[in-house]
């Protein structure tokens, strides 16, 4: 465990991961899919939404990322693995 602690003093600003944005967006696609796929009448001229269309990664939780001093007592726990 000679590696144990982070090399680069760079944390996530706000919550932990953008898990829970990402499972809001892709749980909107897919109504809107299907929602697509049941009003439409002939699959010819079928259009389904993108990814980038019914969200905006610009509201996930987590908000960038931002450097940190690790020689402060504060952030001593945040550069641990």
């Amino acid at each position: 465990m000679s590696r144990s602690y982070r090399h680069t003093p760079v944390i996530g600003n706000c919550s932990h991961s953008d898990k829970p944005g990402k499972v809001i967006a892709n749980r909107t696609l897919r109504t809107r899919v299907r929602q697509a796929l049941r009003v439409c009448v002939d699959f010819d001229g079928l259009v389904l939404p993108h990814l980038r269309e019914v969200s905006n990664v610009w509201d996930f939780p987590k908000d960038g990322k931002h450097r940190m001093d690790p020689r402060g007592a504060y952030f001593a726990k945040y550069m641990r693995k």
